[in-house]
């Protein structure tokens, strides 16, 4: 069975270049924002997500919180998307339940082995 990610960023470009960077090997679905996540969620389990940290609606930090609150949510495995560099953001994710941080822009090759990491 084919294994699916999740890709939530508020950036089109960088869901098309998730979406390339992976598509040959996985089903990507992309979204736009976090509150779109929680409502496909509902009908299909990923077995991983891509999260922007960085987005208007709901931020990363809060949808990861809500995943990780949730029990049927909690066990899937999520890296975090971020264009910031600053030390006290990056330790302030490495705090939560996040595997992983992808800096943006991120390469095609960066993104499949991140995510080659995490699923098998």
């Amino acid at each position: 069975m084919e294994k699916m990610i999740f890709v939530i960023d508020d950036n089109d470009a960088n869901l098309t270049v998730a979406a390339s960077a992976l598509e040959d090997e996985y089903m990507v679905l992309t979204m736009p924002g976090a509150e779109r996540m929680f409502k496909i969620l509902e009908k299909k389990r990923p077995n991983l997500i891509l999260l922007d940290i960085e987005m208007p609606e709901m931020d990363g930090f809060e949808a990861l919180s809500k995943l990780k609150d949730n029990p049927e949510w909690d066990d899937i495995p999520v890296v975090f998307l971020t264009g910031r560099t600053d030390e006290g953001f990056e330790q302030k994710a490495r705090n939560t339940k996040v595997l992983d941080i992808v800096k943006k822009p991120f390469t095609k090759e960066n993104l499949l082995d991140t995510v080659k990491k995490y699923i098998s």
